[in-house]
């Protein structure tokens, strides 16, 4: 599921492929993916204008285009991909956009559990009213303001978009278990020093997968033990790691690393 990092890479894409570049064409090849527009609106709103430099925010991915602005979440398979205008279609290329110098700006997406909204849209702005701050700009003072007394489990915490935005399943896990802290804690259980040591961790998380376009498999890892055979071992300490559902999503941890109580 593309997570905070692999977003940022779909950023990328669109400013290398698209930015600045007029787009002369929109086709909606499944409207099942779009979200309170329809493809000829989508298109009349889209066509003509140019691509100026994007955000993200959280998961989201906002196209800015000198007017309307065009809000892309990629759920648990989409991603954007720039390919040349005579190039053959993938079959799950969803909507293309093609740019005056004949390039293609390609919304890709398998299972189509999100999609595409225009900012226009109130249902599209209040998508973006719901996310809390960004989890690789957040400051330490917001970040203790959304987790300090909140009720739950850690790992559902973190993973609420309305809290901080952009860590999903992958992310969490690998910031708790290099934060030593079980992902079923209680939130409001964690001390300062766990909290301070929870957002060093994070930015830490953050720079190394922004950086890779992805939470990187990497051998000293949690993520790169994901899908060992059988109870893969700890990489810090060499304990088998445990799996469970916390927080509706399949949760790795340490028993080792990660003691359920506070220490």
């Amino acid at each position: 599921m593309p997570e905070l990092p692999d977003v940022e890479g779909f950023r990328r894409v669109l400013a290398d492929c698209a930015q600045g570049r007029m787009i002369e064409r929109v086709e909606v090849r499944d409207a099942g993916v779009l979200h309170g527009v329809s493809a000829r609106r989508l298109g009349s709103e889209l066509e003509g204008r140019k691509f100026t430099e994007p955000e993200r925010h959280g998961k989201w991915l906002l196209a800015h285009t000198g007017g309307p602005t065009l809000l892309l979440h990629f759920g648990m398979t989409g991603r954007l991909v720039c390919a040349a205008a005579d190039d053959e279609p993938h079959p799950h290329d969803r909507v293309l956009f093609t740019l005056v110098d004949r390039r293609q700006l390609r919304y890709r997406d398998q299972r189509k559990l999100k999609g595409l909204w225009l900012a226009d849209d109130p249902q599209a702005a209040k998508l973006l009213d719901d996310q809390g701050p960004d989890a690789q700009t957040v400051s330490r003072a917001d970040f203790d303001a959304a987790l300090t007394g909140r009720r739950g489990r850690l790992k559902a915490a973190l993973t609420d978009q309305s809290l901080v935005a952009g860590l999903g399943n992958l992310l969490a896990d690998e910031i708790l278990w290099q934060s030593r802290l079980h992902p079923s804690r209680p939130t409001g259980s964690l001390t300062d020093d766990e909290r301070a040591t929870l957002y060093r961790t994070m930015r830490s998380v953050l720079r190394t997968s922004v950086r890779a376009e992805c939470v990187p498999p990497r051998d000293n890892w949690l993520t790169g033990h994901r899908d060992d055979p059988g109870p893969a071992p700890c990489p810090r300490c060499g304990t088998r790691l445990r799996s469970s559902r916390i927080a509706g999503r399949t949760t790795l941890w340490c028993p080792n690393c990660q003691p359920e109580s506070a220490s």
